[in-house]
């Protein structure tokens, strides 16, 4: 293998779990999901050569996942499917209380009722991304960001307890 690839999925190994997690947010279905993350993955491949290490890879990782998630989601013009999700979650440690297994399910199923940008906003606010960050990720002002996910915390809020449980 040729040392760039080597390097490659080395750093996607390392992150993976990015990848996971953003698939999950913007995809229901677990088919659909692992589409959106090949996707994801040879977006990244792509896009690598242009990436200078200005910034951690890991934020430029998301920027480009985020940015395929969205053109992917609105490429297909894919409906959401608002059946419950049934899935488990491997997010989830298995040594942790079962509730919380229950509350991340239902997180995910509130999530799905978000649409692409606040789908990204709920993301990068889970993984304790900045204001600076986020606005970044997303090309748009801090101030912005912080509006925007505000709002987007008090929709998921009302989703959650629309749907009958609140945290």
């Amino acid at each position: 293998m040729k040392e760039t690839e080597t390097i490659f999925l080395s750093l996607i190994n390392q992150h993976k779990a990015i990848i996971h997690k953003i698939s999950k947010m913007y995809m229901n279905g677990a088919e659909d999901q692992r589409d959106l993350f090949q996707e994801i993955v040879m977006q990244l491949w792509k896009a690598y050569p242009s990436f200078k290490g200005n910034s951690k890879f890991s934020t430029w990782m998301y920027r480009v996942a985020l940015n395929t998630a969205l053109v992917y989601f609105k490429k297909d013009n894919r409906k959401v499917d608002k059946t419950p999700l049934n899935e488990n979650i491997d997010v989830v440690d298995v040594n942790e209380n079962e509730g919380k297994e229950e509350k991340l399910a239902y997180l995910y199923t509130a999530v799905q009722e978000l649409n692409a940008v606040e789908k990204a906003l709920i993301f990068l606010f889970l993984e304790n991304q900045s204001h600076r960050e986020i606005a970044e990720n997303l090309g748009i002002s801090e101030v912005n960001a912080r509006v925007k996910l505000n709002r987007t915390k008090e929709k998921l809020q009302f989703i959650i307890k629309k749907n009958g449980y609140e945290f």
